[in-house]
């Protein structure tokens, strides 16, 4: 059956969100429609009104979201009506090189889902019945969502669907990079550029992993003051050093062992690469414009076993990373509630946007009733 919904809609690049009244279609076949709960508000969500991530509108924005299964389409088995879940904009095929060997990130087949469902059409329109794009096959920061059964991921009842909704993207970029991309040991060093709601989860996934030492690198003070409570051991405001890299080495005894970027800036990355220490790594997890570059000492990448590496939504493996990361929520080894800082309805989304630009959030959500 199709359902009016309240979404929020980017109707141009460059220009703000508009929070209109769209109709959601039923699911076919393979495809799930949920009554969304709740939706993070994410950066990645901002690029695609700008264009710097070039979804066309217009788009229905979201992907970041937790919700209960109110229909099941022909042939779903593996969810049901009631059931809790997690988004994800993570589309896999299932059957490329890179879905059968355990990398479903990096899906040969998923652009071709980027702005649509997996078949190449949306459930989503507009007053005037026009097509509406969503934002990474998902279109959750909307009251309803009707999406294929891989952007889903169950999740048991309990914890609360604001909280859930940031494993989706926020989370498991950060803590992912951390356990899957960077695979760091035991009594490493590390530094977090830019304290975000990425940056700070990056946090926490190095002091779960067991790093001796974590530093964290931001223009913004309560950001840093944040990044303790998240577990920093050590805390550089770039505007108080004249070369952050090299504050970074006589911090950490000669450099870190892992750089972890989270701006998504050329320049940040080559501050996190003169930060590391001999046989260090630099893990790329912000999205840098398209002409965006990165230069480096080219010699010193033999000559001290350094590596960079990068990390799309943390390399997830949703179906088997969402949980465990729940998994250690309830065990208290990961704060979830904590990135939470301020909730919106859909009718503040504008103001929700705008105040992650301020810089005023670790993660704002909005919370439908």
């Amino acid at each position: 059956m199709s359902r009016q919904a309240k979404a929020v809609v980017c109707r141009e690049w460059g220009q703000p969100v508009q929070v209109e009244t769209i109709t959601v279609d039923g699911p076919k076949r393979g495809e799930v429609t949920i009554k969304v709960a709740a939706c993070g508000v994410c950066h990645s969500d901002h690029s695609a009104t700008t264009g710097k991530i070039q979804y066309p509108p217009p788009l229905v924005l979201g992907h970041e979201a937790a919700g209960v299964v109110v229909e099941v389409g022909e042939g779903v088995t593996e969810l049901k009506e009631g059931d809790y879940v997690v988004s994800t904009f993570i589309t896999m095929c299932g059957k490329c090189r890179n879905c059968v060997r355990g990398r479903p990130v990096l899906c040969e087949n998923a652009r071709k889902s980027l702005v649509t469902l997996p078949d190449g059409t949306v459930r989503t329109h507009g007053k005037d019945g026009e097509d509406l794009n969503v934002f990474g096959a998902c279109g959750v920061m909307a009251e309803y969502a009707t999406m294929h059964v891989d952007n889903c991921v169950k999740i048991e009842e309990g914890v609360p669907m604001s909280s859930a909704a940031l494993v989706g993207c926020a989370v498991i970029t950060g803590v992912g990079s951390v356990f899957n991309t960077a695979q760091l040991e035991p009594g490493s060093r590390a530094v977090v550029f830019g304290i975000g709601g990425v940056g700070l989860n990056v946090i926490q996934g190095c002091v779960t992993a067991g790093a001796e030492m974590v530093i964290a690198v931001d223009t913004n003070e309560s950001k840093l003051e944040m990044a303790k409570e998240f577990g920093a051991t050590h805390t550089i405001n770039i505007k108080d050093v004249e070369d952050v890299s090299k504050a970074i080495k006589k911090l950490s005894g000669g450099g870190v062992d892992y750089a972890f970027e989270c701006v998504g800036n050329g320049k940040v990355v080559e501050q996190a690469y003169k930060a590391l220490g001999r046989a260090g790594t630099v893990v790329v997890v912000g999205v840098a414009d398209m002409q965006d570059k990165t230069s480096f000492n080219t010699f010193s990448l033999p000559a001290d076993e350094r590596t960079i590496k990068g990390s799309w939504l943390g390399s997830a493996r949703p179906q088997y990373d969402f949980p465990k990361i729940l998994n250690l929520y309830k065990a208290n080894r990961l704060k979830l509630d904590e990135l939470v800082t301020k909730t919106y309805s859909i009718d503040d989304a504008p103001q929700a946007f705008q105040d992650m630009l301020d810089g005023k959030n670790a993660r704002g959500v909005i919370v439908f009733e």
